[in-house]
């Protein structure tokens, strides 16, 4: 055991460095336990690199691929770049391939692969949702992908943990999509730039997992390499619940003093936030653009279209109909959530209200397939709000989260989900 307090990024690396602690700064080469991409990133530019290597891939039972970034395919490159990622996991015998049934950074969770004391990497900014289940998982490009999968290791400088501490709880009405923006607000778009951001505190420890992997998710935005949570009971529950085998979450928490920084919010104080655009970063509280005309409200992505995310929505909506003239897209991060959704009546209550259904992938979010008009004003529960991402250039996204999303599309304009559930 160290002198030195280890962070929890620093146990995770030096467990996968085969080494007692790391310090930060060093520089260190890690096994990694599981490798993901899609079919946006992944056969089509990796197969063409392997081949001219002549090199296999390291171990494949290691290896995911999920297709949730073209489809369903719309148009002829969507076809030829979804049946090269097909053709290719069939040659290739992959056995753990996941074809139009979500979005790889919730599907891949719920098949058990990420578990708290992993090293993983994954062909997607996004990857760092994984960091909500206490592993520590971060986004790489195609040719650190390339090595990866022809070595099964990569290299990685130890970064600084900047604790993010919530203490009190969250109010209704307001989610950990609200924590991250009001977090953007702060610090910026690279205000965790290289650095591992672990969030921590009674308000953390209360968030079911799928809120867990929001605040995860986003720490993309933030610039950090990797977002974390400790693992707990929740966490060993909804494995469990998920076929993942029994994990040891004991080892995986950081030392007292161990963090490079850390600041402290209260949670009760937070209030619903919105993200004008182009940026995540533009976020103030929803008071500031109450009464902002919409005229289209999309539920979806890894970030705002998860099993809690719907539930959220449908608190506010249920019972209610979406404001004449506003369109409420709704599109589950996974089939399993929409079927969960299904099941227990939440989605019965989002499509009561008026909403359409549209499928489980990237869509708009991605700007494949689905995307909005010019000049259209969208109230977004996605991650990024870029000029241009989810329609022209022209096209205004605001970002909230799946509560307040729900509450605009009743009104018609950026509403409060405060008022709507009171």
């Amino acid at each position: 055991m160290s002198a030195v307090p280890q962070s929890l990024a620093q146990k995770l690396l030096a467990r996968a460095a085969g080494r007692d602690a790391v310090h930060t700064g060093e520089i260190v080469s890690c096994a990694v336990d599981l490798a993901m991409f899609h079919d946006s990133s992944g056969p089509r530019r990796l197969k063409p690199m392997l081949e001219e290597l002549g090199a296999p891939i390291w171990d494949k039972s290691r290896v995911v691929l999920v297709m949730d970034h073209y489809v369903p395919e719309r148009s002829e490159e969507a076809r030829k770049i979804v049946r090269i990622a097909r053709d290719w996991a069939r040659d290739q015998a992959l056995p753990h391939v996941y074809d139009s049934v979500g979005i790889c950074h919730v599907v891949v969770p719920q098949h058990g692969h990420i578990r708290p004391g992993l090293l993983c990497v994954g062909g997607d900014s996004h990857s760092p949702t994984g960091g909500a289940f206490g592993a520590y998982m971060f986004g790489i490009g195609s040719t650190e992908m390339l090595g990866v999968l022809a070595t099964g290791q990569i290299w990685v400088q130890v970064p600084r943990t900047l604790r993010m501490r919530w203490d009190g709880r969250l109010a209704p009405g307001v989610a950990a999509k609200d924590m991250m923006l009001a977090l953007l607000a702060r610090f910026g778009m690279n205000g965790g730039a290289y650095q591992a951001v672990e969030f921590a505190g009674d308000a953390v420890r209360a968030l079911p997992m799928h809120e867990r992997m929001t605040l995860a998710n986003m720490s993309a935005e933030l610039g950090a390499q990797a977002g974390l949570v400790e693992p707990d009971a929740v966490t060993r529950d909804w494995l469990a619940l998920h076929g993942a085998p029994d994990v040891d979450t004991q080892p995986w928490h950081s030392d007292p003093g161990s963090a490079d920084e850390e600041h402290g919010f209260d949670a009760s104080a937070l209030a619903p936030q919105v993200a004008a655009p182009f940026s995540p970063a533009n976020a103030r509280p929803v008071g500031e653009h109450r009464g902002t005309r919409v005229h289209a409200a999309y539920i979806g992505a890894c970030t705002g279209a998860k099993l809690e995310d719907l539930r959220f929505a449908a608190q506010v909506l249920r019972g209610r109909r979406v404001a004449a003239g506003v369109r409420l897209l709704v599109a589950p991060a996974s089939h399993a959530d929409r079927d969960t959704a299904q099941q227990e009546g939440t989605l019965q209550a989002l499509l009561d209200a008026g909403a359409q259904l549209l499928p489980s992938a990237c869509g708009a979010c991605a700007g494949y397939g689905d995307s909005f008009a010019a000049h259209e004003t969208v109230i977004s529960s996605t991650a990024r709000n870029f000029k241009g991402r989810m329609g022209p250039p022209e096209t205004q996204v605001f970002l909230a989260s799946a509560y307040t999303v729900a509450a605009s599309a009743l009104a018609g304009r950026i509403a409060d989900p405060r008022e709507v559930l009171a």
